[in-house]
């Protein structure tokens, strides 16, 4: 048994990225963790309605996958580039001591959003052996709309890990709709239709039906 952390920046990047493989842990008997690090609120994009919404996708979202724990900082999404890293990392090291996660994954370093490329600058940083020991492997995962509109060749995301998620596939998809404020009709990056494509691809690649695929950045034995 292993204790496993899912950080996600936005609610629903847990679930674009991660999904069939934190069924996959759940299968194996690891314990699984959740660190989302911004709360939306309302604001000039979104109204008190849509905040609401988004609050009642959370806690349905929560109740499904059964977190073994489940935490959230209070940044603004889009504006983790207005504080200091070192208060990220240091908010980061408090839930690491916490938890003592055994794998991380995070997003992948080069995504388009300032805010995935934040997390995870943060997460390589506070995740250094010497200082939570019982890091011994971490992971970064794509995003639909994040990591694919990065056009830059030599950032491109290259995946060297895989996962079979051929039996939660089907799951995955119902779970990504219920983020009905997210989510659009294709041709929209964050649809169904793409979610089941990438899927499709990286089975494709590794001899599955259906994958997640990873940059392994580490790994301990």
């Amino acid at each position: 048994m292993k204790n496993i952390l899912f950080i996600a920046p936005h609610l629903d990047d847990e679930t674009i990225g991660c999904c069939g493989t934190i069924f996959r842990h759940k299968e194996e008997g690891d314990h699984t963790h959740c660190l989302l690090i911004t709360k939306v609120k309302s604001n000039k994009i979104w109204s008190k309605n849509v905040v609401a919404k988004k609050q009642k996708e959370l806690e349905k979202i929560k109740k499904i996958y059964k977190f073994n724990s489940f935490n959230q900082f209070n940044f603004k999404p889009g504006e983790l580039k207005k504080k200091s890293l070192k208060v990220l990392v240091t908010k980061l090291s408090i839930i690491f001591k916490k938890i003592k996660p055994e794998i991380i994954y995070t997003p992948f370093e080069r995504d388009i959003h300032t805010d995935h490329q934040i997390v995870t600058k943060a997460v390589l940083s506070a995740s250094k052996w010497f200082r939570h020991k019982t890091i011994k492997e971490l992971l970064m995962y794509e995003t639909l709309s994040e990591t694919n509109f990065n056009y830059n060749e030599d950032l491109a995301f290259r995946p060297n890990y895989f996962v079979d998620i051929s039996k939660y596939l089907k799951k995955k998809l119902k779970i990504c709709n219920e983020y009905k404020t997210e989510f659009k009709k294709h041709p929209f990056p964050r649809s169904l239709k793409s979610v089941e494509a990438l899927a499709k691809l990286r089975g494709s690649e590794s001899g599955y039906n259906a994958a997640e695929s990873f940059k392994l950045v580490f790994k301990k034995i």
